[in-house]
């Protein structure tokens, strides 16, 4: 039965309510990014910029902030996400196909704390996390930093993938098996190309955590050579003042190869959400 015409009115109206919320301090940032110093410190907000200026764009790319450039940092953040992407998912496929495939003992127990260690609050675990890279003497690298953002995006890529996997009839596997086909064969012929809308989703949760993450990435890393994007946005906060033009221009540049990420995967990435959503 179709709803009544006020309610679908009032549910749209707060969805675009909910969107113009959202997307309000992201427009502002991008506004702000392309204004002079006279209008960002001005007395009377400019919601766009009346004499718009590349100044600030500029500054971040062309000069180096704390003695490294632009693109060190990028360079930094995009290996480091892009190696967690990779670690995570594939750990994750196959960590989720041996919980969906097979029977022993305290499976349900894993499961279960999947979700609890989801739950614990990432600054409770600085401090431990410091403690084992030290003895281990991955402190100030970039691979301890990788460990680190690997171990919290397993726990949801194995909850994810495994409704993905046990959606997967097992007579395909065995239909294989029965025509020749290793378990290799198997594993990258017939179940990976039915879990990847799957395994893109949580590839995307991969890298937001890694691209974005500012705390650990803040405190593991000593070396300024081997910092990230967001720390690199710190060092435009001075105690005298902060210089508003560059942070928001490297905040929107921080932004954009996420929001290339996404463009390239979304179609994958609906179809995996609500496959999970009704498999899982």
């Amino acid at each position: 039965m179709r709803a009544p015409l006020w309610r679908r009115v009032a549910l749209n109206a707060a969805g675009v309510g909910v969107f113009l919320v959202s997307a309000f301090p992201v427009f502002w940032m991008i506004s702000t990014a392309f204004k002079p110093n006279g209008e960002i410190f001005s007395s009377t907000p400019h919601p766009l910029p009346e004499h718009p200026t590349l100044r600030h764009f500029g500054s971040v790319v062309d000069g180096s902030v704390a003695g490294v450039s632009f693109w060190s940092y990028f360079a930094n953040s995009a290996a480091v996400a892009i190696a967690t992407v990779v670690i995570s998912g594939l750990l994750a496929l196959l960590a989720a196909t041996a919980v969906a495939r097979f029977r022993f003992r305290f499976r349900t127990t894993f499961l279960v704390l999947l979700l609890v260690v989801q739950m614990v609050p990432c600054e409770a675990l600085v401090i431990p996390l410091f403690i084992d890279l030290k003895r281990m003497e991955m402190l100030n690298s970039l691979v301890g930093l990788i460990a680190v953002y690997v171990g919290f995006a397993l726990p949801f890529g194995v909850w994810m993938l495994r409704g993905f996997v046990a959606a997967v009839p097992k007579e395909l596997e065995e239909a294989a098996a029965l025509d020749g086909a290793g378990p290799l064969r198997i594993f990258f012929r017939v179940l990976l190309p039915l879990v990847a809308p799957g395994l893109v989703a949580t590839s995307v949760f991969s890298f937001i955590t890694a691209w974005n993450e500012f705390l650990f990435a803040y405190t593991f890393l000593k070396d300024q050579d081997k910092a990230t994007l967001p720390i690199m946005l710190q060092f435009f906060f001075g105690r005298s003042g902060n210089d508003w033009g560059p942070i928001m221009a490297a905040s929107t540049l921080l932004t954009l190869p996420v929001i290339a990420f996404f463009l390239l995967v979304q179609r994958r990435m609906v179809s995996g959400l609500v496959a999970g959503a009704v498999k899982g």
